[in-house]
């Protein structure tokens, strides 16, 4: 009721109109009041976390926010825009236990507001977190996360707005690298057969992610291929590459014979990101005919129970439809198969 008092034009008010609760208590009813808006001067039991919730974000003291984060562990939302650029209530809200998705995301304002500077105390005491896996697995943080705040923090300036800028700290950096591996242990695997065809066309190395700057979509085939190395025990890393003398070709080669090959890439867990990164960049790529991950498990007669694509979605339909052979793919092989792109 306080943290988010609305969400894609929804509000709590909206959702009490629509479902007519009846509380089963007085402190129920005083809360469902305050969401609507109603007068709640004259109501017996209110919730304290409330009003001092509401004392919070009508406050201009920074000391007293500091006392009342503390006292009642309140988050980021509560507090005034105008005392966000104090380091000091930053500091309070990382000692009441900011959720670690927050501090992620908010690496980059401690950073500006100096917070976070090289050898500071806080600095050691976030990049402790950073590194802590029971942390990381608590929270379960997937390391696409830590890869998107690894980027955006080392860049030195915001997304949405060129003028927000902070000197990235080095330890931070480090940690973040570091933590994008530690994380693989928080990926639960599938425990199943899993073909992964990596799009490697030029395409990848263009564009965002969710919109972080410096995230392309290579880089995330790229880190996803290393977290299935990572993390399954049978699977398969095909990328699509030009027709050569190692590619299965398909049929569409007799009319584009530099495009349309799929061949086995040599990418393992004991890999870093940027080593696999560079060796993508640099194979010569076909275009992304979905059927051919089929096509060669056909084959090759390999038992699969998902082909996985990664793409930017620029792909190309050869002469078999990926339908048909996914189709063709169950009856000789495994009924239960998947194609997910």
């Amino acid at each position: 009721l306080t943290k988010y008092k609305s969400r894609g034009g929804w509000t709590h008010g909206d959702a009490l109109r629509l479902a007519h609760p009846v509380p089963a208590e007085l402190e129920r009813t005083w809360l469902y009041r305050y969401a609507v808006g109603k007068d709640i001067a004259d109501m017996a039991a209110p919730s304290e976390y409330v009003l001092k919730a509401e004392e919070l974000l009508h406050t201009e003291d920074s000391k007293q926010a500091i006392k009342l984060i503390a006292e009642y562990g309140f988050p980021r939302e509560l507090v005034p825009t105008a005392l966000l650029e104090k380091p000091e209530i930053w500091s309070a809200l990382f000692s009441a236990g900011m959720p670690m998705t927050a501090m992620i995301r908010n690496l980059a304002t401690m950073s500006r507001t100096g917070l976070i500077a090289p050898m500071a105390e806080e600095t050691e005491k976030i990049c402790a977190r950073l590194l802590d896996e029971q942390v990381l697995k608590a929270a379960r943080i997937h390391p696409i996360q830590i890869l998107a705040a690894l980027i955006t923090y080392a860049s030195g300036h915001g997304a949405r707005r060129a003028d927000t800028t902070w000197v990235p700290v080095r330890q931070v950096i480090d940690a973040l690298v570091v933590s994008f591996y530690k994380c693989f242990k928080t990926v639960e695997p599938t425990k199943k057969r899993i073909i992964l065809a990596l799009d490697i066309s030029g395409s990848m190395g263009a564009g965002t992610i969710c919109g972080v700057p410096g995230l392309t979509p290579r880089h995330g085939a790229a880190a996803l291929a290393l977290v299935t190395a990572s993390t399954e025990d049978r699977y398969v890393i095909l990328g699509f590459t030009a027709a050569g003398s190692n590619a299965l070709v398909s049929a569409m080669a007799t009319y584009y014979p530099w495009q349309n090959g799929i061949s086995e890439l040599a990418i393992s867990p004991t890999q870093r990101l940027d080593d696999v990164i560079r060796y993508i960049s640099l194979l010569p790529f076909g275009a992304t005919d979905c059927a051919l991950p089929m096509l060669w498990a056909t084959a090759h007669k390999i038992p699969a129970d998902a082909f996985v694509i990664l793409t930017d979605n620029e792909t190309w339909s050869g002469a078999v439809h990926p339908n048909q052979a996914l189709v063709e793919y169950r009856k000789r092989f495994n009924p239960a198969a998947k194609l997910v792109t």
